[in-house]
């Protein structure tokens, strides 16, 4: 453990040593200081609740085709403290998707996410900083492939991140935080999933805790009026067992607003956690007769309704 904790902090060493030089350039030093000049001390909140459908409908078409309904929704809340030597950031994520294909209604969306981060100032935009990030979904899931096999549910994986280490901050569109110190726990409540041993515990066990280095990367950017990027990205090695083996939960964010209520959405989601088995059929007879971790990967285009708070 003391190798992997060592070469973990030769490679934070190593990022830090890129950024501080490019931290001389005075076009950076600037904008720090117009940010300072600029910040305005107290709490912010606000946020923002999303809501897209589609519909297609078919009668005597002759190309065929299935007639579907669905919908999605999502709500991004924050309330942050922002002090001359600290911040305080806090944000809700909660979205919830469903469609009704020939009259089979499945999920296409089902998350939960909380994150609340600490940090204080000790040098120009860097921090010392904790963070606690907690991330889980509230309907079941049932597989793909297999309508009447449950494969999740409410707290059934829960994930739970505990770390403390660095932060690079500037202003509320750029976060780099890195933390050699991170503890990741991960819960399954749903006592058949336990049973079965799934996302990596052992059968019958309802928790699981790590030891490892965690990443959490934020960077967002207005492309032009009304157009906004922004993208996240979550990495975590486990010290003990396959360090080798990253975590990674990697998010990507175009929104295109339309006017004040209108706006239109392109999302993708990659996911890779080494714990997580995703069943398959290895010999083509159509029967899921074997598992392994496996990329996992969503996209979502979508036009709606967006309202702002």
């Amino acid at each position: 453990m003391i190798y992997l904790f060592k070469r973990f902090a030769a490679v934070l060493i190593i990022i830090l040593a890129v950024i501080n030089v490019k931290a001389q350039d005075t076009s950076f030093e600037d904008a720090l200081k117009t940010q300072v000049t600029d910040t305005v001390y107290g709490w912010k909140k606000g946020g923002n609740f999303s809501f897209q459908f589609s519909q297609v409908s078919f009668v005597n078409w002759a190309a065929g085709g299935d007639n579907s309904v669905s919908g999605i929704s999502r709500l991004d809340a924050y309330i942050n403290l922002v002090q001359e030597k600290s911040f305080w950031n806090n944000k809700l994520v909660v979205g919830y998707g469903m469609q009704n294909l020939k009259g089979d209604v499945t999920k296409t969306d089902d998350r939960l996410n909380f994150t609340s981060q600490y940090g204080r100032n000790f040098s120009g935009a860097w921090y010392y900083s904790g963070l606690v990030d907690f991330k889980t979904q509230m309907d079941i899931g049932y597989s793909s492939d297999d309508a009447d096999l449950k494969i999740s549910n409410l707290l059934s994986p829960a994930y739970l991140f505990a770390a403390l280490g660095l932060d690079l901050k500037k202003g509320d569109n750029f976060s780099l935080f890195m933390a050699p110190l991170t503890l990741k726990s991960t819960f399954v409540l749903d006592q058949a999933l336990s049973d079965s041993g799934s996302f990596g515990l052992d059968p019958g066990e309802k928790s699981r805790y790590e030891i490892g280095g965690y990443i959490k990367f934020f960077f967002s950017h207005e492309i032009m009026k009304n157009i906004d990027f922004q993208t996240k990205l979550d990495l975590f090695s486990n010290y003990l067992n396959k360090p080798q083996n990253i975590d990674v939960f990697w998010e990507l964010i175009l929104n295109m607003k339309v006017n004040n209520f209108i706006s239109a959405q392109i999302s993708t989601n990659l996911i890779y956690d080494d714990d997580i088995m995703i069943a398959y059929d290895s010999s083509g007879d159509g029967v899921l007769d074997a598992e392994h971790p496996i990329l996992q990967f969503k996209e979502l285009v979508g036009v709606g309704l967006l309202v702002d708070f």
